[in-house]
């Protein structure tokens, strides 16, 4: 019989092991390639032309993907060559020699990847269109994507899946060559290790897991401590490795220890339920450890990652009041052109007018007992202060009475990491004057805007009759008054954007307290909200798309390792059918059974994702509960899909045990 045929019949009589192999090839062609094809589809570049990181972000994402997808066709190689072992090891049996049946398995694999890749790329055609059309849709582009086809992606794809075929190849020759006749038989059926007693050293270890875990989840919490001992970097590889470590110790130790304690406490009177999934888990939990950590940790990482991300997207309007807090922030005369062609063109407009002056403080005294651990405050800085009469403007119910202050304008990071507590006293120095002031509130309502000042300064609301004092003292001010533009109809936007642009009032220049000239472009809100949204649209597009590689990742893992074991238990449950149990008895511990497999990985996930989004989602926008738990819901929601699939399965096999 010639190679061809040989190939042709095994691939015929392999077609139940193919499918799931096959469905990986395709699922990572069709992933690539219709994110390669978003790089090269005209409206979509056309879209995205104004922003610098685009590209970049795209490019890196690529790359990114790459090696997602490198890991999840060599696991899938790999359960597929474990569930041919026996096979595998009928071939050297019958005489056949391990380099014939290389070149045997190479050519089927050229055959699937071949196949794979025409039909993946197919398929990516038509899904990158509804990608980019996402894409437009978060960035707020109205936009029509034209159907195109990208050579320049089909040359990507084809490269990138050659190299992962050699891959493969050396991956499947490595085990043919290195892997006994013995083990090729007993691959499949060969158990972990024996359910035996616990020794104190396993429990011991189990227990450092769990204490591992939790020092990375308060480490955490005390990621951004500033001081001068701290080392932000390695840090974070000490939260890292102790929370990457401590999941693996839980996985192979503290479950099965929990779990042999619930047997042991049965006094070996097992129900059907234990039987079914206590039994099987534990004695898998060797191996098991190691795929739940990763996927574990693959989805604590992409969860934050792309929670992060939506934060970002998602105070994109917060962000760009806090740049402009009106429509137009207009400084000192700078923009007097534009309030006259708004006035010229009938174009009804507010404009609030904030008198500035810089004082000296020092703010360490201020700081909660969480800031005082931080360093950054420990000497005097400027701030700058509006009298309480033009801030009733913008907050009509404010009052103070005298040397009492009101601070503003304090939110972002800045307030996260170096908190500010009211009903404390505060100097305030300028020139030969220095008044002692008592904080009766402190609030992070958009104020000044952040263009031409740090986000998230301070600003002291005073008295109006301390703010003149203040005023007979040299200035230590480059600015010296801002005005809020409110327009009061806002249809009238595109029009004003017309003439904020023409008049120059964008292009601001001061001298700095130094001497040194300073230029500064203050966009309109409208421009820095666009702006924000499209950053921040594509790098939440870019790392939802990964997001989402991740969890089909993990998922269709954990759905073709529990596919395998399923086959794996078929004559078990073909004997409990034969002694009486019926399919709803069975499947009360196959339910348990799964609700482990997903469960525990997910929630252990979640929990790691949720104190690493915490420790640092500060720096990232200015909101945090909503964020997260639309992230985390819409990813439980795609992973109980192949919670439901795997006891699909399941279900079947039980079924056509008997």
């Amino acid at each position: 019989m010639s190679l061809s045929k040989l190939v042709f019949r095994s691939m015929k009589k392999n077609m139940k092991h193919y499918y799931l192999y096959f469905f990986a090839l395709i699922f990572s062609v069709t992933l690539f390639f219709s994110f390669v094809t978003l790089q090269f589809n005209k409206d979509v570049l056309a879209t995205v032309s104004g922003s610098g990181t685009a590209t970049a972000g795209f490019e890196a994402a690529t790359y990114i993907l790459y090696f997602i997808i490198l890991f999840f066709v060599l696991y899938a190689n790999h359960l597929f060559m474990k569930r041919r072992s026996k096979e595998i090891g009928l071939y050297q049996l019958i005489g056949m020699t391990k380099s014939l049946i290389v070149r045997l398995l190479a050519f089927e694999n050229i055959l699937l990847f071949v196949g794979a890749v025409v039909i993946g790329i197919v398929v990516g055609f038509f899904s990158s269109r509804l990608f980019a059309m996402i894409l437009l849709r978060v960035l707020e582009k109205e936009t029509l994507v034209k159907m195109s086809f990208s050579t320049e992606a089909l040359q990507q794809s084809i490269v990138v899946f050659a190299i992962l075929l050699v891959i493969v190849l050396v991956q499947m020759t490595w085990m043919i060559y290195h892997v006994s006749l013995l083990s090729l038989f007993t691959a499949s059926k060969q158990a972990d290790e024996r359910v035996k007693r616990f020794s104190p050293l396993q429990m011991g270890i189990g227990f450092l897991g769990l204490i591992l875990i939790i020092y990375g989840y308060y480490a955490s919490t005390k990621l951004f401590t500033i001081d001068e001992t701290s080392n932000l970097f390695l840090d974070m590889i000490i939260i890292l490795a102790s929370t990457i470590g401590g999941t693996f110790l839980v996985f192979r130790f503290s479950v099965a220890f929990v779990l042999n304690s619930v047997r042991l406490k049965k006094n070996g009177h097992l129900s059907g339920s234990d039987v079914l999934a206590l039994t099987p888990i534990m004695h898998r939990m060797k191996s098991n450890a190691k795929s739940l950590t990763l996927i574990t940790v693959l989805t604590g990482v992409s969860l934050g990652i792309t929670t992060l991300s939506f934060i970002s997207y998602y105070s994109s309007e917060s962000k760009s009041y806090s740049q402009v807090p009106g429509d137009y922030v207009l400084f000192d005369e700078h923009g007097s052109d534009f309030l006259k062609s708004l006035k010229d063109k009938e174009i009804g407009y507010t404009s609030i007018n904030l008198r500035l002056h810089n004082v000296t403080v020092k703010l360490s005294d201020l700081l909660t007992e969480k800031g005082r651990e931080n360093s950054l405050f420990q000497e005097e800085g400027t701030v700058s202060t509006i009298p309480v009469s033009d801030y009733q403007q913008l907050v009509p119910g404010a009052s103070i009475n005298k040397n009492e202050v009101i601070i503003t304008n304090y939110g972002g990071y800045m307030a996260e990491m170096f908190p500010l507590e009211s009903n404390h006293d505060v100097a305030v120095r300028i020139g030969k004057l220095e008044e002692v002031l008592r904080v009766v509130e402190v609030n992070d309502e958009p104020v000044l805007s952040s263009v031409l000042t740090n986000g998230g300064a301070p600003i002291f609301i005073v008295p109006d009759a301390l703010f003149e004092t203040f005023l007979t003292q040299p200035s230590q001010s480059f600015l010296n008054k801002q005005t809020i533009v409110v327009l009061d109809d806002k249809d009238d936007r595109t029009v004003a954007e017309d003439l904020y642009m023409q008049s120059g009032a964008r292009n601001v220049s001061f001298t700095d307290d130094e001497g040194k000239l300073k230029n500064y472009i203050v966009p309109s809100y409208e421009t820095a909200l666009k702006g924000n949204i499209e950053i921040f649209g594509i790098t939440i597009f870019t790392t939802a798309f990964l997001g989402l590689a991740f969890l089909m990742t993990t998922g269709s893992i954990l759905y073709f390792k529990q596919m395998s074991e399923a086959e794996e238990e078929r004559a078990s449950y073909t004997v409990l059918r034969k002694i009486g149990f019926s399919e709803r008895d069975i499947m009360k511990g196959i339910y348990m059974k799964q609700l482990f497999n997903f469960g525990v990985p997910l929630l252990i996930g979640l929990l790691h994702s949720y104190f690493a989004v915490k420790s640092g989602w500060f720096l990232f926008g200015s909101e945090l509960t909503a964020p997260l738990w639309i992230a985390m819901s819409c990813y439980v929601a795609l992973y109980a899909i192949f919670a439901v699939l795997s006891v699909g399965y399941y279900k079947k096999v039980v079924r056509e045990s008997l």
